[in-house]
């Protein structure tokens, strides 16, 4: 079970990757092709809301008539243990929700970012997030209600749009589909249904939930369905109950509803004896050990497939992303390293850049006399003091530099470790230098990002400068009681000494700042991003490769191939040779 739950987050991860890249699937040759998914489909009003939530055990999901749902809403579940649920979004990612309030509203304001406050659809998916003690490791695909016919302020082939958009997840071989369908409806008209049929005529990939089984007329039941008989699926049909409105209107908690849908099934002499294999919770855990059962052995059982071959390029590069993560992290050497760069080689490089001469008196002096031109300043020569600042802030975009550039050098350093020692790698040169050229490539971008992170940390600095340290100095100059002497001369050596050491002790302030915004800057930018999306961009690029591409990444060493050749052809002789002596010895 737990290898299993690791690959259900190796797949969150990368589902997350390619929504950042632009792959949305359902558009040609896709990463998404390859992973295993569970679409929710259903007709508007069909209470296919209801389900997701009830499987969530949280209100969470946008209401109201019509089209509600307008983007694909990617639902990761993450079982925690002893921990406060909370919620995630892939758009937001340094925010955390508690509120599952709040989650409904920000669907419904990201929903609007990208379709605007109309009723139009986009294929665009919503990630969220959703870590609870009440749900299993699953992840779900909600997507928009199919209709039949368009309202006011929907286009006219929203019907279409819509199909079209729910076809483009639910036809791929490796989609599980989750078909709603209302119990209090003949099932021969659900839409859910009926396109289930289309695509997975066999329906070996379908599962049936009828919802709104508390529903039905007086005298009826729904067991023809359930059991089969109706409309026969090779995946078990699933009873739900909905709460009810006035539970809804109540605020009636999901753990409650849950509780009294099991009830429900319990007391039912028409369901008393399904009532182990119905409700929202049964689905979950139903649906998750079908992705146990059936993708995971598709993944490792079909050797020679473009399936398998991807699986084994990801599981071998999400082994080569652990020891990466474990360098910088303390598991093993290198990470440390970095440390280093902030601890010694910033502070130094400030400490050895040429301020002295920058503030030397003379210098001083003929700044300040250059920025005053024809007209001399009143009181303080501020221009000046500006002038003196910004020129020496203008030396600290050197140690920036070289931090980063020092920072970018370990990390590639770490790469070429961490390749050199996964040992599941060293079988495949190609697939060595495919992951360390996409991972540099990486490493670049988040170094370019940083540069200008760092850069425009120092010019910040010069922009706006702190005006509080300069009102606590005494500025007035001390004049030379000569009045003869040109302007340049009509301050003492003492007063231009002193405009030294302000400025000095300003630029000092600020080298204590940069000395700790600058390391920020590097590890948000580079250490940071290269922890959580190093081989974004490569797994997405895997993904649209043929599978005589995949084959080519995983040709192995031929001297490799040649040594075990030789010892494949050894044992046979040492096979042959025991055969002999064993049958002499029985003579």
């Amino acid at each position: 079970m737990a290898t299993m739950e690791s690959l259900i987050g190796l797949v969150n991860r990368i589902q997350r990757a390619c929504t950042v890249l632009g792959d949305h699937g359902g558009e040609g040759s896709s990463l998404w092709e390859a992973l295993p998914s569970v679409a929710v489909v259903g007709g508007q009003s069909s209470g296919k809301s209801s389900v997701l939530e009830s499987v969530v055990g949280r209100d969470f999901l946008p209401r109201g008539s019509g089209i509600v749902t307008r983007r694909p809403l990617v639902l990761q579940l993450h079982k925690i243990e002893g921990q406060s649920e909370y919620a995630e979004f892939l758009h937001a990612p340094r925010k955390t929700f508690s509120d599952f309030a709040s989650v409904r509203q920000e669907i419904s304001d990201e929903t609007d970012r990208i379709t605007g406050k109309t009723k139009h659809i986009s294929n665009i998916p919503i990630h969220l997030s959703i870590y609870s003690p009440n749900v299993v490791n699953l992840t779900l695909i909600d997507l928009p209600g199919l209709t039949k016919v368009a309202v006011e302020g929907q286009p006219e082939s929203i019907v279409q749009d819509i199909e079209m958009m729910v076809r483009s997840y639910v036809e791929k071989p490796n989609c599980i589909i989750l078909a709603i369908s209302p119990a209090n409806q003949d099932i021969a008209t659900s839409d859910a249904i009926k396109l289930a049929k289309e695509v997975d005529p066999s329906g070996e990939r379908t599962f049936g939930v009828l919802t709104k089984l508390d529903l039905m007329d007086k005298g009826t039941n729904a067991l023809d369905v359930l059991e089969g008989r109706a409309y026969r699926l090779q995946l078990p049909w699933v009873g739900i109950v909905n709460r009810s409105q006035a539970d809804i209107n109540k605020n009636v908690n999901m753990i409650s509803a849950r509780q009294k849908e099991k009830e429900y099934f319990e007391t039912s002499p028409e369901y008393g004896h399904l009532a182990h294999k119905m409700g929202s919770e049964y689905l979950a855990k139903l649906l998750s050990e079908h992705l146990e059962r059936t993708n995971w052995t598709r993944w490792r059982g079909e050797s020679q497939s473009e399936t398998a071959q991807l699986y084994t390029i990801l599981e071998m590069c999400r082994a080569f992303d652990r020891i990466f993560k474990e360098h910088l992290d303390g598991g093993r050497p290198g990470g440390d390293r970095i440390y280093g760069v902030f601890d010694h080689q910033l502070p130094a490089a400030m400490k050895k850049l040429p301020l002295d001469r920058h503030l030397s008196q003379s210098n001083v002096r003929k700044v300040i006399t250059e920025a005053d031109g024809y007209q001399p300043h009143l009181i303080a020569p501020e221009q000046g003091y500006r002038r003196l600042i910004d020129g020496s802030l203008g030396y600290f975009k050197g140690p920036a530099e070289a931090s980063v550039d020092a920072v970018h050098f370990i990390l590639k350093e770490l790469v070429r470790k961490s390749i050199s020692e996964c040992e599941e790698l060293k079988r495949f040169p190609t697939l060595q230098t495919d992951i360390a050229t996409a991972a540099n490539d990486a490493l670049e971008k988040f170094r370019d990002e940083s540069r200008r992170t760092a850069l425009r940390l120092v010019e910040m600095e010069s922009s706006y400068l702190t005006v509080e340290f300069f009102r606590k100095l005494n500025t007035e100059p001390e004049k030379n009681t000569n009045a003869s002497l040109p302007n340049s001369d009509r301050y003492t050596d003492n007063h231009m000494r002193r405009i030294g050491t302000n400025v000095s002790a300003y630029v000092t302030m600020v080298c204590d700042t940069l000395k700790n915004s600058i390391p920020k800057a590097v590890v948000h930018c580079q250490v940071r991003e290269a922890k959580r999306s190093l081989l974004n961009h490569f797994y997405a690029q895997v993904g649209r490769r043929e599978k005589e591409q995949l084959g080519k990444m995983l040709d192995e060493d031929p001297s490799l191939m040649a040594k075990r050749e030789t010892m494949a052809k050894r044992l046979e002789l040492y096979k042959s040779a025991r055969d002999e002596i064993d049958s002499v010895a029985w003579r």
